[in-house]
């Protein structure tokens, strides 16, 4: 095998592809959730759930496909097998449970924040540890997605509506407008 000279150290690089190992095994188990909700999901928010829950799946498997190459780009080779990401994955399957679709998005909102949480110190590790400023930013590209897709679920579980007037419910200050 070709010895890779990239202007990181043996070490540097094997503590980034462990990170973004991680990273896979989460997104691994992230994907396999998210399609499982998106066959299962019942009830009248099915279609905007089913429809959502692809867009998500289609761009968790670009970020999977992403991350493996990355890990590739270092030298190293992604974990990929299923025993493999459950050891490292910090998110957790539930098992032979089928929950109500609120719940399911509640789930899914829950494992896209530990995500980002698990990124934001991989990019300050990759940055500060590593030196690798590539691999930070690579991740924060990820992070930033997994922000908007969080965001959308939790969206969708809070469901306030609006007044008439553009306040929220119960809301006891008013917007000013200066004219």
């Amino acid at each position: 095998m070709a010895k890779v000279n990239i202007g990181l150290t043996e070490q540097q690089r094997y503590g980034v592809i462990d990170l973004l190992n991680r990273d896979l095994s989460d997104l691994y188990l992230l994907i396999i959730k998210t399609k499982k909700y998106h066959w299962d999901v019942v009830g009248p928010q099915f279609r905007t759930l089913h429809e959502l829950w692809q867009e998500q799946y289609d761009a968790l498997s670009e970020n999977i496909d992403a991350t493996a190459e990355r890990i590739r780009a270092l030298g190293g080779y992604p974990v990929g097998t299923a025993e493999g990401f459950l050891q490292l994955a910090t998110i957790r399957e539930h098992a032979n449970d089928l929950p109500l679709a609120t719940e399911m998005v509640v789930r899914l909102a829950n494992d896209h924040e530990q995500i980002i949480r698990n990124l934001r110190e991989h990019i300050d590790r990759c940055s500060q540890e590593f030196h690798d400023e590539g691999s930070a930013d690579f991740l924060t590209g990820l992070m930033e997605q997994h922000e908007e897709m969080a965001w959308m679920l939790r969206s969708f579980v809070e469901g306030e509506q609006l007044e008439g007037n553009g306040d929220r419910p119960g809301s006891q200050t008013k917007p000013t407008v200066n004219a």
